[in-house]
């Protein structure tokens, strides 16, 4: 029987078809349905308005933020800010040098003069600190660093690199060089090669994402619409961050993991919706008509609830990165979660309209193949059977692979990252590297004192003595005439060696009481210590709130409590695996890179959260698909199988595609968006084939009619939620 034959239902092309049964969710996706004009009407209205400002998202977002707020280094900042003419950790250093000429000589002298002028043109710049012997001008007297002081906060200092470095660095001749350095210029330029890496990837992960989409469902129209639907998330995210900077500054980097995170996640929820949808419809056709509102309703009613019981997850799991007291990592947890909430909403309301208006469309452009394919998967039905006869060998064998995996994670070291992070041929890199050859190693990460005047003597000399310090400046009183003053200590090891905690620790501990000191170095070490003391806590909020959500979502405490601890093993073997590829090395020339010798210093908090939020989500597609066909039956052999052969294509095919998306960034040059692509393309690798598709439904095998028991109080209490379609 063909499409053609039978009888469409238009009656109720713009309402909801009486009849409807279900929950909520199954009533409010037939009325999506039944209102496809409305519906793409209002999201016209929200992707022109928000998309107005997606263009100019990269220029208006935040640069800097990378500090843990109300440490000691972010005081001395704030001090050095109003007291010393701007001479802060956000200064814009300018490194000027000659290897045939000196700073005192008139072609250098013009190109200092030059360089000083475009610094006081601008209104970010409080003051040019001008050149002064055994502080700024190298030994030699061939390298100098001008300070083009911070009037404005680290946000506005990034963004005056941006704008000032191009005219800076065009101040250079053929034997004098110039390049911006400092922090506000290493997140410049760092800010830029990440964001072109970003670009790149996505470039790259579209086509590819969408050959896996074809081939999952056999469609080009079913395997368009996740793309254009997740398209639309990401243009109204895009726009929204861009308002929300107005309010409080919001990192670049916010966009840059939305960006990744909701096409992979949006591609997930799509396809779970779409491929339930079919199957409904095919129902409805043998029925004997075919309407499409009906099979919109019964796919929102089982597979809609899973979706948003997902996105629920992913967005708690998030929000416990909001505990860390660091607006950059704050900022990026906002992003991912604003894309999520439109991806969401997009995946829940524009796409059952589509569905609804395309109805047996949705198989236009279909492959030979797919005519055959149905939502029952006979393959992975056998696969279902097999973990059932033989559950042992492959709980054993999946746990032996996790576990030893996860040990060298054990030994994971983390830090903030180091100038390697750029690439060889940026500015900010030339200048470190300048200074470094000219003044000394530890010349490009001076720690900053702030200290009463009463007590410069006594920190002076308290400073100098200290173990690590290679030089400690004359005591430069402050410029408002206050009663501080300010000395620059200047470390023998580069600001990224793990030595330089100990040289700070000392400092803080051995200096007179009212002296503090800060100073870049010194903020990565206060923020690296913040986010050491915040993972315990994040790590405790994200498996509560997830396994209470999986107790609400299953209404099973075992197989919830389950769900969740599983759901670790997959993190800990991606972390296991980075340590190897990105501390110890493995792999490193393949995949093109230098090790730092430890992952960057935000990955255990905000990957972990990211990991545990994929990890869940295929959790609620594996188990969602199982409840329904045990609430259905009451066989916990049957619903295992079952539920293997409805969801075991659809979380294949989405981890595919989430793999592909990961790894294609995988090729950036940066570091931190390869270690993000790696790490969480390995977490969802391990995560869909050893746990969701082995160990998981080899857990259900195991326990039961216990993993799905519930007391009669813990009933009482949960709100009624089913997977099964009246």
């Amino acid at each position: 029987m063909s499409y053609t034959d039978i009888r469409t239902d238009e009656s109720s092309a713009d309402s909801s078809p009486p009849g409807i049964t279900g929950g909520p969710l199954a009533r409010f996706g037939a009325r999506m349905a039944g209102n496809f004009k409305w519906v793409v009407t209002a999201w016209l209205v929200v992707i022109i308005g928000l998309g107005a400002f997606a263009p100019s998202v990269f220029g208006s977002l935040a640069g800097a933020g990378w500090q843990a707020n109300g440490s000691e280094s972010v005081q001395v900042r704030e001090l050095a800010q109003e007291h010393f003419g701007g001479n802060s950790s956000a200064a814009i250093q300018v490194v000027v040098h000659s290897d045939t000429e000196q700073v005192s000589d008139p072609a250098v002298a013009a190109v200092i003069a030059e360089v000083t002028g475009i610094l006081s043109g601008d209104s970010r710049i409080s003051e040019v600190i001008p050149l002064q012997p055994g502080m700024s001008i190298s030994p030699d007297g061939h390298t100098g660093i001008l300070i083009g002081g911070a009037n404005g906060t680290t946000d506005e200092m990034v963004k005056a690199v941006d704008d000032l470095k191009g005219e800076l660095t065009a101040a250079a001749t053929d034997t004098i060089e110039v390049y911006p350095t400092g922090a506000s210029a290493l997140w410049s330029d760092f800010n830029k090669a990440n964001h072109d890496a970003m670009i790149k990837a996505e470039i790259i992960s579209w086509p590819v994402t969408l050959a896996i989409m074809v081939l999952a469902f056999g469609s080009l129209v079913a395997a368009g619409l996740p793309l254009l639907l997740t398209l639309a998330g990401l243009v109204a995210s895009a726009g929204g961050l861009v308002l929300l900077n107005e309010l409080t500054p919001i990192s670049v980097w916010a966009m840059n993991f939305a960006m990744m995170f909701a096409l992979a996640l949006g591609i997930d929820y799509a396809l779970f919706l779409v491929v339930r949808f079919r199957d409904a419809l095919r129902k409805t056709i043998d029925a004997g008509r075919i309407d499409p509102q009906r099979a919109v309703a019964e796919t929102m009613d089982t597979a809609g609830k899973a979706v948003l019981l997902s996105g629920l997850t992913v967005l708690i799991s998030l929000s416990a990165v909001l505990l860390v007291p660091a607006p950059a990592v704050r900022t990026m947890a906002v992003g991912i979660m604003l894309a999520v909430v439109f991806v969401l909403a997009a995946t829940l309301t524009l796409l059952p309209a589509v569905l609804g208006k395309l109805g047996p469309k949705v198989n236009a452009g279909s492959l030979p193949y797919a005519k055959r394919q149905v939502h029952r998967s006979p393959r992975f039905a056998s696969w279902g059977q097999l973990l059932h006869k033989h559950p042992w060998p492959f709980a054993i064998g999946s746990l032996l692979i996790l576990v030893a995996l996860s040990i060298p994670a054990l030994g994971l070291k983390v830090a903030m990252p180091s100038i390697s992070v750029v690439p060889e041929d940026a500015p900010v890199r030339q200048g470190y590297e300048l200074v470094q050859a000219q003044m000394g190693e530890g010349a490009p990460g001076m720690l900053q004192i702030i200290a009463p005047a009463s007590e410069a003597e006594q920190t002076a000399q308290i400073a100098a003595s200290v173990d690590g310090v290679a030089m400690v400046t004359p005591p430069m009183p402050a410029m408002d005439g206050s009663d501080y003053v300010m000395l620059q200590a200047i470390p023998n090891v580069d600001p990224s060696d793990p030595a330089l905690e100990t040289t700070l620790d000392a400092l803080r501990a051995d200096l007179p009481e009212g002296a503090i000191v800060g100073g870049a170095p010194a903020e990565n070490l206060d923020l690296q210590t913040a986010l050491n003391e915040y993972l315990p806590i994040v790590v405790s909020v994200i498996l509560v709130l997830g396994f209470l959500l999986l107790l609400i979502a299953l209404q099973a405490p075992l197989i919830a409590l389950l769900g969740t601890v599983v759901s670790l093993l997959s993190t800990g073997a991606a972390f296991g695996v980075a340590k190897l590829i990105f501390q110890d090395g493995y792999g490193a020339s393949l995949l093109g890179f230098t090790p730092q010798g430890f992952l960057n210093g935000w990955g255990p908090v905000f990957f972990f959260a990211m990991i545990f939020a994929i990890a869940m989500d295929y959790t609620v597609f594996l188990l969602s698909s199982v409840k329904e066909h045990y609430d259905n039956t009451g066989d916990p052999y049957g619903s295992q199988v079952d539920g293997m052969a409805h969801s075991g294509r659809v979380i294949f095919a989405a981890a595919a595609v989430m793999v592909a998306v990961f790894f294609s960034f995988a090729l950036a040059d940066p570091l931190p968006p390869k270690e993000m692509g790696i790490i969480l393309g390995v977490a969802v690798l391990l995560d869909a084939i050893l746990i969701r598709l082995v160990l998981l439904p080899v857990l259900l095998r195991l326990t039961g009619h216990a993993a799905w028991w519930s007391p009669a109080w813990l009933r009482a209490v949960l709100p009624k939620i089913g997977f099964s379609h009246a």
